[in-house]
């Protein structure tokens, strides 16, 4: 017997086996749900992606990124932001850039604020918008907001959180002191839980266009002299499932249209328009009506936000080289009736056809009516080993090329034959890798003669006269209100550019030739297009290092500049050839001071002391001539290490040298405070709280000295001490045993020399807070001065006959003996 027999015999087996479907189809769906993401309260969304970045500290002139993918199905993103930052907006104006912190966003990769003119006034929920650009605002404690598909666009979309911006940003730094801030960042993404609902609410909804090809051939007049060729060109023509659709006034009706290549034409129709109402005093003029086309690239289209805008019952909406990418289409009604009272007849409709038409050029072919060469680039990798270096060439020269420079002449031979002299155009399609939006496209033209080519890029699509992201022409004719463009190069026979931080995907170059003279006929042109890490390789002032985004998908190249340079790419001069003279001798020299010290602890045969403070003085200057790039004798690490290592010792040495104990225990002390001094040189010199723990560790240094001072030599005191069972007689004794210890203190130090050390230390402290970035010469100058000076006074200040005095008091058993002998004579 046959299935089907069985299931026609036994409906309970029917029943059951629709039971089963209907759960697994359940299971399934709940299975899909969990992967892609979990619905929302009201049921309209679900969340495609969740990222929570746990706090992280942003340390002066740092910054990170963090990407967001965001995929065409969207409806919303989210962004929940907390940091401690407390800034006042109205207040903004008094604080310098430099230590500004802000955020910033960007569509396509990463934002880049450093040379962007901006008040940076408003607050980042009320004064975004136009978000096709880079825009920036100053960093607040809270910052929440939801962003809509008809506020961006899909795609990668990026966040950059930034502690200090300007020139100053990426120079080399001493000392990096100022305030830290962090951050938690919750970021979501939600879609509509019916992939054709768009809006705030997922209640619009958004039909997509069915497309169908063709081949159809167009006759173009290539030249006056010759007869009309044929062309072919694959012609998408996409229209609603629906054949008619009717809408009411004010209400749009929305479409999707996907373009996956490089298109010549995209026309937008309105067929078979006719009004439709039931009421019967109404009326309708087809002077006043309008039937609104507003398109827009990768989010929904209003009449105040849209890309481009026609109305179709006066003519089809024509866009010229569409960029790639998911198009949204709306239609609206405008002036549909009125009744004979003047009012709007709410019951009046419109019906339309919609019909879209995509024009491609065949292969090779590119331009208006497909006339202009078109060249796909192949990457080729590089071969240094860092991620996404590499070069383009025309597909078919890789294996004839020796390097990454390739000619024009022969590429655009064949466009320039055509008879065309003022509107010819060569065209170059390459992609930017998933990953690579923190590279940048440099591109360079040279020539034997005048550069006779005008240069032409846009994302996602041909670029033209009208329509272009970047271009150069000529010396005043360029892309100067970028802060993404950067031209290095000039020359009528040289032009060098760098579009910085290129977005990732499909970029269109366009060569426009100039009207040829006799000799550009014979010129021969190379162009390179590379895509590289930074710019002009640091303009050689500084190093190129690479990091990733906070998600891992981004890899992007900065330059560390050295002292004198700042900048994106370090060709800004901070500080001038001179100024670097100037800060170097003060720097250097400064450390002679040490020489204080040193001489006087040689007097007093402190041989110790002398060797440390010699060396110390000795490579803090060597130190600095490295920190400043004019010597380095080891490596900049270790010379790091002995510096403050050196430094350390020479100030906890000095407190030492105030206790009068014998060479044993001060050896003691020395290797003890050097093994401490050693591991806080080795594991976070810089930091500002070492200071104060060398302090401390000094005064436990001649605490313990005194210690040891007092057990070794007056240990009878202790037994000598007896208090009166009298009140008055023992004030009497704790009186005159502190009057004695204030005179031995006394008796111990110069304290003219000590105060003096005091002021120098005060004034070394003073110079210490007052140190900044910009300031660190000077300050750090007359801290070496002062901290030198101060050792000096405090070595001065200790008396040179209390050794002697106190080698003169009895010792422990001479004086047990004496005390022994006046009472047997008493006895007797």
């Amino acid at each position: 017997m046959s299935f089907n027999s069985i299931l026609w015999c036994h409906p309970k087996l029917i029943l059951l086996t629709v039971l089963l479907l209907f759960g697994s189809s359940l299971c399934t769906s709940a299975s899909e749900g969990e992967l892609v993401g979990t619905t929302v309260s009201g049921g309209n969304f679900f969340t495609v992606s969740s990222f929570s970045y746990p706090e992280t500290t942003i340390k002066p002139f740092d910054l990170r990124y963090i990407r967001v993918d965001i995929p065409p199905s969207f409806s919303a993103v989210s962004i929940a932001l907390n940091s401690d930052v407390d800034l006042d907006l109205s207040r903004v104006d008094r604080i310098p850039k430099s230590s500004l912190p802000i955020i910033c966003f960007r569509d396509g990769s990463p934002p880049l604020p450093d040379a962007l003119n901006t008040t940076l006034k408003d607050s980042v929920v009320s004064g975004i918008n136009d978000l096709d650009v880079e825009q920036c605002f100053p960093m607040q404690k809270n910052i929440t907001m939801r962003l809509t598909n008809e506020q961006i666009s899909a795609g990668a979309w990026y966040i950059g959180l930034f502690n200090g911006i300007g020139a100053t940003r990426t120079q080399s730094k001493m000392i990096n002191r100022g305030s830290s801030y962090s951050f938690i960042a919750n970021i979501s993404v939600e879609a509509c839980t019916n992939s054709m609902m768009k809006g705030v609410f997922c209640n619009s909804t958004v039909y997509p266009l069915s497309c169908t090809s063709s081949n159809v051939f167009k006759y173009y007049d290539l030249d006056a002299t010759e007869v009309k060729k044929p062309m072919m060109e694959n012609a998408l023509t996409c229209k609603n499932n629906f054949e008619t659709s009717c809408v009411q006034e004010g209400v749009p009706q929305f479409y999707s249209l996907d373009i996956t290549n490089m298109a010549e034409e995209l026309t937008i129709t309105a067929a078979n328009v006719k009004f439709n109402s039931t009421s019967s005093n109404s009326t309708s003029s087809a002077d006043d009506f309008k039937l609104m086309c507003y398109a827009r690239h990768g989010a929904i289209p209003s009449e105040t936000s849209h890309d481009y805008s026609s109305d179709l019952s006066k003519s089809p909406l024509v866009i010229r080289a569409p960029q790639i990418g998911r198009l949204y289409i709306s239609i609206l009604p405008v002036n549909l009736a009125k009744t004979l009272d003047g009012t709007q007849d709410g019951n009046a409709k419109v019906c339309y056809s919609m019909e879209t038409q995509v024009v491609q050029c065949p292969l090779g072919k590119a331009g208006p009516n497909c006339t202009m060469d078109s060249y796909t680039l192949q990457t080729v990798l590089s071969r240094i080993p860092m991620p996404f270096e590499s070069y383009y060439l025309p597909v078919g020269e890789v294996e004839m090329a020796e390097s990454a420079n390739f000619p024009l002449e022969p590429l655009s031979n064949n466009t320039m034959n055509q008879g065309e002299t003022d509107n010819i155009w060569t065209y170059f399609i390459l992609d930017i890798p998933r990953g690579a939006a923190g590279r940048n496209i440099h591109v360079r033209l040279s020539s034997d003669v005048k550069i006779n080519y005008e240069f032409y890029a846009r994302f996602g699509g041909l670029p033209s006269l009208e329509s272009w992201d970047y271009y150069y022409a000529n010396k005043t004719r360029k892309s100067d209100e970028s802060a993404f463009f950067m031209l290095y190069s000039s020359k009528d026979d040289n032009v060098d550019f760098y579009i910085i931080y290129a977005r990732e995907g499909t970029w269109g170059f366009g060569l426009r030739h100039l009207n040829a003279s006799g000799n550009s006929l014979k010129a021969q042109t190379a162009m390179s297009i590379s895509l590289e890490g930074c710019p002009k390789h640091c303009s050689s002032h500084g190093d190129c290092r690479y990091s990733f985004d906070a998600s891992g998908l981004t890899s992007y190249s900065f330059c560390s500049c050295d002292r004198n340079h700042g900048g994106f790419d370090c060709s800004v001069e901070i500080v001038s050839h001179k100024g670097h003279i100037v800060q170097s001798i003060f720097l250097i020299a400064s450390n002679a001071a040490a020489m204080l010290p040193a001489y006087w602890a040689l007097r007093q045969k402190a041989y110790a002391e002398w060797i440390l403070f010699t060396s110390s003085g000795i490579s803090s200057a060597i130190y600095h001539a490295c920190d400043v790039g004019t010597w380095c004798p080891l490596t900049y690490n270790v010379l790091q290490f002995m510096d403050f290592w050196l430094s350390f010792m020479a100030v906890v040495s000095t407190f030492v040298y105030l206790a009068s104990i014998n060479e044993t225990h001060k050896r003691a002390i020395h290797t003890a405070v050097a093994i401490f001094t050693a591991l806080m040189a080795a594991t976070k010199a810089t930091r500002s709280s070492n200071i104060v723990l060398v302090f401390v560790l000094g005064a436990i240094g001649l605490l313990i000295g005194w210690l040891i001072e007092v057990s070794s030599k007056y240990r009878s005191l202790s037994f000598s001490f007896r208090f009166s069972p009298s009140f008055p007689q023992s004030l009497l004794t704790i009186k005159d045993w502190l009057y004695k210890l204030v005179m031995s203190l006394w008796r111990r130090f110069h304290w003219g020399f000590a105060l003096a050390g005091f002021i120098a230390l005060a004034m070394a402290a003073t110079s210490w807070v007052l140190e900044t970035s910009s300031t660190y010469w000077i300050w750090h100058s007359f801290w070496h001065v002062t901290i030198y000076t101060s050792s000096f006074f405090f070595l001065c200040s200790k008396a040179s006959n209390v050794d002697a005095e106190e080698d003169q008091l009895p010792t422990t058993e001479n004086y047990a003996l004496t005390r022994q002998d006046s009472f047997s004579r008493s006895e007797s």
